[in-house]
């Protein structure tokens, strides 16, 4: 009997490009050091899996008339935040998959959530292949989480994994994480392409044949980006990003994927000793340590999803040392503060070019959306004119490059906050004062040009 020999080749870890011998560079992605060795072995032919539900019924073609879909309505956690980030609540049988920075708190939100899920009468079942079953109960009574459907399972084997779901029948699976599991068959390393796209496959299949929610955790790359082939994000339903500085309490959960919902939604926890805990009114803490008469600064309304925060926009502006003028920005577009910074030189006659401008959004929150830009422009021209802007001014609008003010979307919205917050006056596009009349609470000033404005609230 002739036994097939295992063969060696080399694998990209960025794109899953093979090559029988080693390259430095991927000729697939064009990425530098990703080719690893790995050892295939070639299995014995067998027909490949079918589809099959809980019941054990195969799939086949229907007709779209006959097609019977689930009414059953998504399930909400106890924290509103993470409902609006996935677009109003959890949708059974969905995959959803979480990333973000080391000790970002991810595996902190999930094991709150599993309680959470858990004492509604959802069983959970929480498996990981990182921490013993002991380190996770530990990190549980620090987070006085504790439930009767609450199961833990250190386990890495898929084949274990899924033998455990079809005989439990958890409402919810947690894996924690896709890359320290590793799937039967497949002869590369944990943590490779081939086992991360084949455990990933075997998880969608759970999830889409069973009706059970999986939540996947994900490491990230030095670049931000979620470890792993690109195909892992395009598998799952939904991808959500854990950021923040592990230097201060805030932690952020954006969506950047989601089938079930909005991709423009945004949750804000802080971290403490008791776990993750949501912030209702961020405005609040991105606007508490504000300076009064702080020269450089001005507040904008800027929309992320269907919620409208208020930020501080700093900007410091003093004379460049060297020959070339820097351009530094945090949580800022740096090449639309360059922009503005050309049109305040041309429309506002501004000499900016042989200044050194730093600028940041308060509270480690990143803005980029067009409304930012006149908050950007104030920022920097009350920097290098040291005139301070009211404490109770906040401005909205895109600037165009001839120095223009257009127009943007949810204006109500964004005046009612301002309002709520206790501003007095708000600058907003003229061409937005149609169609509605403002609140009597607030003086909305409609301006079209970006002098006007700097005439209106700066007196330059």
């Amino acid at each position: 009997m002739n036994v097939a020999k295992p063969r060696t080749t080399y694998v990209c870890q960025n794109c899953d490009y093979s090559s029988p011998r080693y390259l430095g560079r991927c000729p697939n992605c064009g990425e530098w050091n990703t080719m690893v060795e790995e050892v295939v072995t070639p299995a014995a032919a067998k027909p490949q899996s079918t589809r099959t539900t809980a019941s054990g019924e195969r799939s086949h073609p229907q007709l779209m008339s006959e097609i019977k879909h689930s009414t059953e309505s998504r399930t909400k956690t106890q924290m509103e935040e993470l409902n609006r980030v996935l677009g109003g609540g959890i949708v059974p049988g969905s995959l959803i998959l979480i990333g973000g920075d080391p000790g970002i708190g991810k595996s902190t939100l999930l094991l709150q959530v599993s309680g959470q899920l858990s004492q509604t009468g959802g069983k959970v079942l929480y498996v990981s292949g990182e921490e013993s079953a002991s380190q996770i109960k530990m990190r549980a009574d620090r987070l006085v989480v504790n439930s009767d459907h609450l199961y833990l399972y250190p386990e890495t084997d898929m084949a274990s994994i899924r033998a455990n779901i079809e005989q439990m029948k958890p409402d919810y699976v947690v894996i924690d994480s896709v890359q320290t599991m590793q799937a039967p068959g497949i002869e590369s390393a944990i943590g490779s392409v081939s086992q991360i796209r084949a455990v990933t496959g075997e998880l969608m299949q759970i999830a889409k044949t069973n009706g059970i929610t999986i939540f996947v955790v994900g490491h990230v790359t030095k670049g931000g980006a979620i470890a792993g082939p690109k195909i892992l994000e395009h598998m799952v339903d939904t991808v959500l990003y854990f950021e923040g500085d592990l230097h201060h309490t805030y932690r952020i959960l954006r969506a950047v994927k989601n089938r079930f919902g909005s991709t423009n939604e945004l949750g804000i926890f802080e971290m403490r000793e008791g776990g993750l805990y949501e912030v209702a009114n961020p405005s609040e803490i991105f606007l508490e340590e504000r300076l009064k008469d702080a020269t450089g600064s001005a507040i904008v309304v800027s929309m992320e999803g269907t919620r409208p925060i208020l930020v501080e926009v700093q900007a410091l502006i003093t004379p460049s040392v060297f020959g070339n003028a820097q351009r530094t920005s945090s949580g800022l577009d740096r090449n639309r503060v360059s922009l503005l910074m050309a049109v305040l030189e041309k429309r506002a006659n501004l000499m900016l070019q042989n200044q050194d401008a730093f600028l940041k959004a308060a509270g480690g929150v990143k803005l980029d959306e067009p409304a930012i830009d006149l908050a950007i422009a104030l920022s920097i021209v009350s920097s290098y004119r040291d005139t301070a802007t009211q404490p109770t001014d906040c401005f909205v609008g895109e600037v165009g490059l001839t120095g223009e003010i257009r127009r943007v979307n949810r204006i109500e919205q964004r005046v009612a906050e301002a309002k709520k917050l206790g501003f007095k006056r708000i600058f907003i596009p003229k061409n937005n004062l149609q169609g509605w009349t403002p609140d009597p609470g607030i003086d909305v000033v409609g301006v079209s040009t970006l002098r006007q404005t700097l005439k209106l609230a700066l007196d330059v």
